[in-house]
C-alpha cells in the first residue's frame, strides 16, 4: 500500500471510531441522566456502579483497536508504530470534535476531562490529550513515510529510553490529581510545566531518530553515486 493510500485509510478509521465511541458517551450519558460537567466527583455508585470496570475494558479494547490497524497497515514494527500512532492520535482528537458537534462540549480546550483509568484516573484540560495527539500524528506520519522512501528512522537504545522517559513524564501530569480523584474529591492544578519538560523530553530524540534516518541515506546515496562513478 502507497503511502498516501495508507495514510488515508488510517485517518478514515480513527475518524470513524472517534464517531462511534463519541455517540455511545452521548447515549451513556443521556441512560445516566448525566452531563459531561457532571465527571467529577468520580465516585458515584448510585449511578456509575459496575459500568466503571466495563469502562476499564472498553479503553483496554479501544487501544487493541487502534493498535491493530496499525499492525495491518504497516510492514516492518517500526512503520506499524507509527500508523498506531496516527491512529491514536486522529481517533483521540476527533472524540472530542465529534462531541463537540454533538452536544458542544467540550466548551473550550481548557474544559478538563477523565483521560484514561488504568491503572489509575488520568485527568486534565482538552488541550493537554489534543497536544499529545497532534504530535503523535506528526511524528508517526513522518516516520511511516520515511520508512515508505526507504529512510528508516535510526531508532537507538538511548533514543528510545529518552522517549519512553518523556512520555512517562507526560503520564505524571496526566496522574498527579489520581490521589484527589480516587478520593472522591475533584482535579486540582494541571502540573503544565512537567507536561512541557515531557512533551519535549519526549519529541526531542523522536526528532533526532528523523532527523539521523534521512542523513544516513543522504550518506549512503552520496557513497553509492562516487562508487558508481569509480566503476
Amino acid at each position: 500500500m502507497r503511502f498516501r493510500s495508507a495514510a488515508l485509510t488510517v485517518i478514515v478509521f480513527a475518524v470513524a471510531m472517534a464517531y462511534l465511541e463519541s455517540a455511545v458517551v452521548v447515549y451513556l450519558q443521556r441512560a445516566l441522566a448525566m452531563t459531561p460537567d457532571q465527571l467529577f466527583p468520580l465516585r458515584r455508585p448510585d449511578v456509575v456502579g459496575d459500568l466503571a470496570a466495563i469502562e476499564v475494558g472498553r479503553e483496554f479494547a479501544t487501544v487493541v483497536m487502534l493498535a491493530a490497524v496499525g499492525c495491518l497497515v504497516g510492514g516492518k514494527w517500526l512503520d506499524r508504530l507509527a500508523w498506531t500512532a496516527v491512529a491514536f492520535g486522529v481517533w483521540d482528537i476527533f472524540y472530542y470534535v465529534w462531541l463537540w458537534v454533538f452536544i458542544g462540549w467540550p466548551h473550550s480546550p481548557a474544559t478538563w476531562d477523565v483521560l484514561f483509568l488504568i491503572p489509575v484516573p488520568w485527568a486534565g484540560p482538552v488541550w493537554a490529550p489534543i497536544g499529545v495527539s497532534g504530535a503523535l500524528i506528526g511524528f508517526g506520519l513522518a516516520a511511516a513515510y520515511q520508512v515508505r522512501s526507504g529512510r528508516t528512522p535510526s531508532v537507538e537504545p538511548w533514543r528510545a529510553a529518552a522517549a519512553v522517559a518523556g512520555g512517562s513524564v507526560v503520564v505524571v501530569a496526566f496522574t498527579a490529581n489520581a490521589p484527589a480523584l480516587l478520593s472522591g474529591g475533584v482535579p486540582g492544578w494541571f502540573p503544565w510545566p512537567i507536561f512541557v519538560c515531557g512533551m519535549a523530553l519526549a519529541g526531542w530524540p523522536a526528532l533526532s531518530s528523523l532527523r539521523a534516518g534521512a542523513t544516513n541515506t543522504a550518506s549512503a546515496d552520496v557513497g553509492q553515486a562516487r562508487s558508481d562513478r569509480a566503476i
